[in-house]
């Protein structure tokens, strides 16, 4: 089961963050934003479908998000967990911890912003379009 989000990078990414990810329907970035991905997002954790929620909401589901942007592909798995709630309007952030609030999309994710392909973090920083599918098993 997937659901897609279309945004756009921005010359302030960095991605430098060591423990989350993020992106955001916000239309800039700041330099401190250094765990945003991408930007002007098209959808966000409450625009998700409720079946697609509830299969993430297994402690026992694996939450994978690949980030497609200027030619370049990476993934980050992480999993599911009962506490995620999918309802922010604003952004969708992965985190490599266990903790959740309404921006939590997947827990304990092997990296963070940080750990994202080098070529993938610079395409996004020329302002590449991206596609973000998040899929659950």
């Amino acid at each position: 089961m997937d659901e897609v989000i279309h945004a756009r990078g921005h010359e302030h990414v960095s991605a430098e963050h060591s423990s989350t990810f993020e992106i955001t329907t916000d239309d800039f970035l700041t330099p401190a934003g250094d765990c945003i991905l991408a930007i002007d997002a098209d959808r966000t954790p409450a625009d998700f479908d409720p079946a697609f929620v509830a299969a993430c909401q297994d402690a026992d589901a694996t939450i994978t998000v690949m980030i497609d942007a200027g030619g370049c592909t990476d993934s980050v798995t992480g999993r599911g967990d009962p506490d995620l709630e999918f309802t922010n309007e604003r952004s969708a952030v992965g985190r490599t911890s266990e903790y959740v609030d309404d921006r939590t999309i997947v827990n304990d994710a092997e990296f963070a912003a940080a750990g994202f392909d080098r070529e993938l973090v610079a395409a996004l920083a020329e302002g590449a379009e991206a596609t973000v599918t998040i899929s659950v098993d």
